[in-house]
């Protein structure tokens, strides 16, 4: 049942691809402006922008040039950039994908840090001070956008208390994981914090459904502690919703990551396909997409395979 669950999300994964490419191809190439006017500036005569059109193919039929492109990404080749400086497109995003890709898994993992405990005891003792201040505190959280958040925890932790750097970025491989997480912290928790309260009002109202189940009130007449019916009895069952929506966070953290990549001043991913839309560059935009949705419905593909685990009635092929 696993082998067949995969083997149909797999079959999904190319048409999803195939339309997302020809959607962003179709979108992207009714942006007005172009990039010949990007590399030849505003001064140049119409043949040197005929004459550049002509070597960037883009006096081709957009069909065409859409069927070009796919051909050379089915090769692996997503081609160089259009504007100076020239550099293969994949080199640039696989460069700029690791921050991105750093800040999602920190932030996923902040989150559930946050949220996990905070659900739990909260759907332990319902209606109580804590599961007041937990409410409060998620309706809160909520309602501040990701980029006031960024702007309050960079005034808190870096101007007021300077405990946390500033507009900077460092690369693991060169200065170390230690000073990497110490740049990353603030900008992961900005991203965190709304995914928190999103993951701890939806766990906590799972939990408090299982915890009325039999078999709860059962372990709970047996004498068996809190800790353990709430870890081993109660958690995983209550898990799923948690984690369908972890998946579809991770590729949304990742393609979302521009208003904090700008606030924050990070060469992600994000700051490559904002600088590379302002200048008309098409096949940065393209590609970039393409991996990002490749990434998503991968992550999805994975979360599909981890219900079949967690769920013995997938593996049974029932529900």
């Amino acid at each position: 049942m696993i082998r067949r669950t995969v083997l149909s999300r797999i079959l999904l994964v190319i048409p999803v691809l195939f339309l997302v490419s020809l959607g962003t191809f179709f979108l992207v190439s009714l942006i007005p402006g172009s990039p010949e006017a990007e590399v030849l500036g505003p001064n140049a005569s119409a043949q040197d922008y005929a004459r550049v059109r002509e070597e960037l193919g883009f006096n081709e039929p957009v069909l065409q040039r859409y069927f070009h492109w796919l051909g050379n990404t089915l090769h692996g080749d997503l081609g160089n950039n259009l504007v100076p400086p020239i550099q293969r497109v994949s080199t640039m995003l696989l460069r700029a994908l690791p921050i991105n890709l750093e800040l999602a898994i920190l932030a996923l993992l902040m989150a559930f840090l946050i949220a996990i405990p905070a659900a739990m005891w909260s759907a332990y003792r319902p209606g109580g001070r804590f599961d007041r201040l937990v409410s409060a505190s998620t309706f809160g959280v909520i309602s501040v956008p990701s980029f006031l958040a960024g702007l309050l925890l960079i005034l808190l932790f870096a101007v007021t208390w300077p405990i946390f750097p500033l507009g900077q970025w460092a690369r693991p491989t060169e200065e170390g994981w230690i000073t990497n997480l110490h740049h990353a912290f603030l900008p992961a928790l900005t991203l965190a914090l709304a995914e928190a309260a999103v993951f701890t009002r939806l766990l906590r109202s799972d939990m408090m459904s299982t915890l009325q189940e039999d078999y709860i009130l059962a372990a709970r007449a047996k004498g068996m502690p809190t800790r353990h019916i709430l870890f081993r009895e109660a958690l995983r069952p209550s898990s799923f919703s948690l984690i369908t929506l972890a998946g579809i966070s991770v590729g949304r953290l990742i393609g979302g990551t521009i208003i904090v990549e700008q606030v924050f001043t990070l060469p992600g991913l994000g700051s490559v396909v904002v600088t590379a839309a302002q200048k008309h560059d098409y096949r940065v935009v393209q590609g970039a997409v393409l991996l990002i949705a490749l990434i998503y419905v991968l992550v999805n593909l994975f979360v599909d395979v981890g219900y079949a685990y967690l769920d013995p009635r997938i593996r049974r092929g029932r529900v």
